[in-house]
């Protein structure tokens, strides 16, 4: 256990703002192996390359048993903190996402991503909900002994268009990141969100660590340093660049 703990605060200590951890989103033991040799600093799994690599869709359809056993190989596998993407718990009461979290830490991760929309249905949980399930996520992190950093994230810009990100989105975004830090979040994930002037307000807004996701829209890694980012994932965009790739080359070698 000291060595997890360890890990989790140096994870912990990776999240400053205008300097950001880059996490290139992994989805099995090897391709944690790969991003580790390429000089990360931490590994992170994406819910959704995950449940591709295992043939299921996004959205907890991967049974959490196999998903845990992949964040134990993983783990096993590299040097480096480990965190993962638990999405919603597998469950809406706080005491499944407690158990959900524990399993994780037992799995040896250090981190965790929790998010607010509510998985298989539409929207997102009301403020007052998500607070206790990030209460019950952020007691079962303390009662583990494990100092896990607990990342909150927010589907409000992802369920809109880049074009209809405005400042009423943005102050939503804000309210969130407030309760949810006083629930215990140590982080705020806003993926989806890409606009400049957005990025950098709610950095300025929050005390959290900002993680924003590194997709075509959104500014390259320098930009989203000297607007306050601390924290740069790339989500499901390795895995598909990837199984591009090797469809490409699957198709030549075939064809030939």
């Amino acid at each position: 256990m000291t060595e997890q703990i360890n890990r989790a605060r140096a994870f912990h200590s990776l999240h400053v703002k205008g300097n950001p951890i880059v996490l290139y989103n992994v989805w099995d033991p090897g391709s944690a192996k790969t991003i580790e040799k390429a000089g990360a600093k931490a590994i992170a799994t994406g819910s959704w390359p995950v449940a591709a690599a295992f043939g299921f869709a996004d959205g907890e359809k991967i049974p959490l048993d196999l998903a845990l056993e992949n964040i134990k190989r993983i783990v096993a596998a590299v040097d480096l903190p480990v965190t993962t993407d638990i999405e919603g718990g597998y469950g809406i009461a706080p005491e499944i996402v407690a158990r959900t979290v524990t399993l994780a830490l037992q799995a040896g991760a250090i981190g965790f991503n929790f998010e607010d929309q509510i998985v298989g249905g539409s929207g997102l949980h009301d403020i007052a909900v998500q607070v206790t399930r990030i209460e019950a996520a952020a007691a079962a992190v303390k009662a583990s002994g494990i100092p896990a950093f607990l990342n909150a994230r927010t589907d409000i810009f992802l369920k809109a268009k880049p074009e209809t990100h405005d400042k009423a989105l943005l102050e939503q975004a804000i309210e969130r990141a407030h309760a949810y830090e006083k629930a215990g979040a140590h982080g705020f994930f806003a993926p989806g969100l890409g606009d400049e002037g957005l990025i950098e307000a709610l950095c300025k807004a929050i005390a959290l660590p900002v993680n924003i996701i590194a997709l075509a829209h959104v500014p390259p890694r320098q930009r989203l340093a000297e607007l306050g980012v601390a924290r740069i994932s790339h989500g499901p965009v390795p895995y598909r660049q990837m199984t591009e790739w090797l469809e490409t080359k699957a198709r030549q070698a075939i064809s030939g």
